[in-house]
């Protein structure tokens, strides 16, 4: 099933210290102060902060998915056609995306929480 804008409040609302925001009037998420990505203006894609050699072999891979334009192609952002991916698929790099940001202490702690 398609990723909504409901079920991705869920699936980074599920770590911890996630927050969400508004950024250039859309929905965006915030580990504390550091910016994890936003809903764009068509309000069915998303851009999601993840290093870029993951950005590129994601890109290679499933470009139906996955993709990068003019704007974001200098940074560690991946766009991504939310109505072509579920739930299984993205909560795993939005996690990344977070592992990424996290402190190692914050990262630990889920850890051992889930374990």
């Amino acid at each position: 099933m398609p990723v909504d804008t409901e079920r991705l409040k869920q699936i980074f609302l599920a770590l911890p210290e996630m927050r969400e925001g508004v950024t250039h009037g859309t929905l965006s998420f915030y580990l504390g102060k550091r910016f994890l990505g936003r809903l764009q203006d068509d309000g069915t894609t998303f851009a999601l902060k993840i290093d870029i050699g993951d950005r590129d072999m994601l890109i290679a891979v499933e470009p139906d998915i996955f993709f990068t334009n003019d704007h974001f192609r200098g940074y560690a952002y991946v766009l991504i056609r939310l109505p072509r991916i579920d739930a299984d698929r993205l909560a795993p790099l939005v996690e990344r995306s977070w592992r990424q940001s996290a402190p190692k202490r914050l990262a630990a702690a889920f850890d051992r929480e889930r374990n």
